[in-house]
């Protein structure tokens, strides 16, 4: 009876915490629209005025927030560098309060106080900037943009430490960017969860949401600490990480002791579009306390220095990029390798993120020579080289090179960026090497011999890596692919030597993720990029129109889609590998859509926007499922034949991929023929289908429409009693 007792006690005892722990409602103890005393930073404040005995009967009085520009202050105050503000308020009992929430809107950089004791901070430095310091980043207000605040949540512990019973008072001091700045913003609010069903203070604006109940997490946590620092585009501020990662299986709490890495980072923002998300990426380098590049691993991953803190946004699958660098890997080449976590930066929750590799030459990433500046001739000139194709996002423009081949449909060059060795690094002599060996290729597959063994294209790259490239943009239909975010590397001559196409970089748009250039279409090539969006600006290289014309790169890229159809791109396998990154990713997401609930809204580029995860994630594997089956009957259909004559007065012969959907075909010229011309249409067994007369004014158009047709395998000659400057493949839409 007594051993019952003691039971029925503790369960008490338990059950008793539990309710006291659990949060009825919230309330405000302080609005922005509430009457607060300001300062207007014309001068310093005295020294205590955070405090909350100071007399503060000589500052101005009004509704906040204080500014102007925005149409978002309740109080319009002349333009200023700074402003100062104080509010008091009373709690009635600790022991109601469990949690606490400072909801910072503000326009440029703010800190803030809690009876004398510093609480925040966002955007400046210093221990009590002084009235005329200036933020240190741009920072736009939210509310008035329909963007959720800063939130910056403390829990019972901290309440108890830092709250009292009783009168406490709120202290800001808002800066701006600089003394012409346009607008200045100051909406601050301080909401309370109560464990008790009465009201005890002011209801929570319209807008409030509840915090998320994030105590703890399957997947790793990162928290970073700026110390109050904005984060710039660039250059890198200094910064602390630290990492908890219990392992496999294991419950990593928000309060753990960092057991990963635990040290000094440099940290700047990161992307081209992305930047524009209110979800930002970050570039990390990894520093000691001295601001020194140093390397380790991080979450299992081969030490390095350099990572990606990526942020799926758009992405609402939260794994695009995550998907596509393990069908990379699968291929056996190199991808960035990934790991999923969690983000806390500066106290803020932040949501699902993907640590990623950075493409670096390493010998655990892009596995190739170290070029020095010394190294100007023989074999040590001759690699290791990264090159890209890209935005000049990061990049001077200007450095690097166009190609001398202008792509299809479209003037603009394309153009080749240094990435190793940096643009700032690389020598004279290397940048003329790599360049020369790239254009040369670029000669050879562009010339009447492009086939060869010897004289063709093939001499000077690994035809795998351009199929295996080829592949995945193709799966993906990547509305970026082949023309943005594409890396090429090359090692040695003794070491090789060839010019590799790859790493895989950037997939966030991919698998019918894009509204625009067909994205969301599980149809068509994405290799005809250029047709489709011929007004677009960066356009892809002639490459692949004209790999596509030889027999044996045809047949190469049918047996390599094969083998792995067969294999790791089987339906099977892409479907339970996307079901085990849902299945990890149950509640995070949840957290993920709490902090950033665009589930039902369209985030650009969208092609689909699915209201809920499950939907999202079913749009993204019956997506997949669609475009496998399309590229299955399609790829077997890119056969080439060869060798069958039409004449004694064949001129030359055109290639003819009928079209699985309608039969519909077209020609396809490169250039203008200078005349009328006579084509004549064959079947595989060398039969004459039809004879068509092409007119000069056709020839301008680019096209020639030769009507439907049955399934089959089909080509065409060219008379030569006419003039002509150059044919083309035949391109099927």
């Amino acid at each position: 009876m007594r051993r019952f007792g003691y039971f029925l006690i503790l369960f008490l005892s338990i059950n008793s915490i539990i309710k006291a722990q659990t949060i009825d409602h919230w309330e405000a103890v302080v609005l922005a629209e509430n009457n607060w005393k300001y300062f207007q930073g014309v001068s310093e404040p005295p020294t205590g005025w955070i405090t909350l005995n100071f007399n503060d009967s000589l500052w101005n009085e009004g509704p906040g927030g204080f500014g102007y520009g925005d149409n978002d202050d309740g109080t319009i105050i002349s333009n200023t560098s700074s402003v100062y503000l104080r509010i008091k308020f009373t709690i009635n009992d600790l022991a109601q309060l469990e949690k606490a929430i400072l909801l910072a809107d503000y326009d440029d950089s703010y800190i803030a106080y809690l009876n004398g004791k510093e609480i925040s901070r966002s955007g400046i430095v210093g221990s009590r900037p002084p009235y005329n310091q200036f933020a240190d980043t741009q920072h736009e207000a939210s509310l008035y943009q329909g963007i959720y605040p800063d939130e910056i949540i403390f829990t019972k512990t901290t309440i108890e430490a830092e709250f009292v019973a009783g009168e406490n008072v709120l202290a800001i001091q808002v800066h701006n960017i600089n003394a012409t700045s346009s607008d200045l913003s100051s909406n601050f609010f301080l909401t309370v969860g109560l464990n008790v069903n009465t009201n005890q203070y002011q209801p929570v604006p319209n807008w409030f949401r509840e915090p998320l109940d994030f105590e703890s997490s399957n997947l790793p946590i990162i928290k970073i600490d700026t110390d109050g620092k904005a984060i710039p585009d660039e250059p890198k501020i200094n910064a602390t990480m630290g990492i908890i990662d219990n392992g496999p299986g294991n419950v990593n709490h928000i309060d753990d002791p960092f057991n990963d890495y635990d040290g000094n980072i440099g940290i700047e923002i990161r992307g081209s579009s992305s930047r524009s998300f209110p979800k930002k990426q970050y570039a990390v380098e990894l520093w000691t306390s001295a601001g020194i590049d140093t390397s380790a691993s991080i979450l299992g991953l081969p030490a390095e220095e350099d990572w990606v803190l990526s942020a799926p946004y758009s992405d609402k699958s939260l794994i695009r990029n995550v998907l596509t660098y393990k069908l990379g890997a699968d291929l056996g080449c190199y991808a960035p390798r990934t790991r999923l976590f969690e983000l806390y930066l500066n106290n803020i929750y932040k949501g699902v993120y993907v640590l990623t590799e950075k493409i670096k030459r390493d010998k655990n990433r892009v596995d190739i020579s170290k070029l020095t500046p010394d190294e100007n001739s023989g074999d040590d000139l001759t690699g290791g080289y990264i090159v890209k194709l890209d935005k000049y996002d990061g990049a001077t423009e200007g450095l690097g090179w166009d190609s001398p081949f202008l792509p299809t449909n479209y003037g603009k060059p394309i153009h080749y960026q240094y990435h190793y060795p940096k643009e700032d690094e690389i020598t004279t002599e290397q940048s003329n090497y790599i360049e020369s060996y790239v254009t040369n290729f670029e000669k050879a597959l562009n010339g009447p011999y492009f086939t060869d063994q010897q004289a063709g294209y093939k001499e000077f790259i690994n035809v795998e890596s351009f199929i295996d490239f080829s592949i995945i943009n193709e799966i993906s239909r990547n509305v970026d692919g082949y023309r943005l975010s594409t890396f090429l590397y090359k090692d040695k001559e003794s070491k090789d030597g060839k010019l590799y196409l790859g790493p895989l970089w950037d997939y966030n748009l991919a698998f019918g993720n894009a509204n625009y250039c067909e994205g969301g279409s599980t149809t068509g090539w994405a290799w005809d990029f250029n047709d489709i969006c011929n007004g677009d600006t960066w356009q892809i290289p002639f490459w692949w129109a004209k790999l596509l014309r030889d027999p044996n790169y045809v047949v190469q890229l049918q047996n390599r889609w094969s083998a792995l159809r067969n294999g790791p791109f089987s339906n099977d396998e892409i479907m339970a590998y996307i079901d085990s990154l849902v299945t990890v990713l149950d509640m995070p997401q949840q957290r993920n859509f709490t902090k950033w609930p665009i589930l039902d809204e369209y985030i650009w580029p969208n092609n689909y926007v699915g209201n809920t995860y499950a939907n999202e994630i079913n749009y993204l594997k019956n997506w997949i499922s669609a475009r496998l089956a399309w590229l299955d009957t399609s790829i077997a259909r890119l056969e080439v034949i060869t060798g069958l004559e039409a004449g004694a007065n064949a001129k030359n012969q055109i290639l003819i991929y009928p079209n699985p959907n309608d039969g519909k075909f077209h020609i396809r010229l490169n250039e203008a023929i200078s005349s009328d011309l006579d084509i004549s249409l064959y079947d595989k067994l060398g039969r004459m289908i039809r004879n068509e007369r092409l007119t000069t004014g056709q020839a301008e158009d680019g096209l020639l429409n030769i009507g439907h047709l049955p399934g089959g395998i089909y080509f065409v000659k060219i008379s030569d009693h006419k003039k002509i400057i150059h044919t083309e493949k035949i391109v099927v839409y």
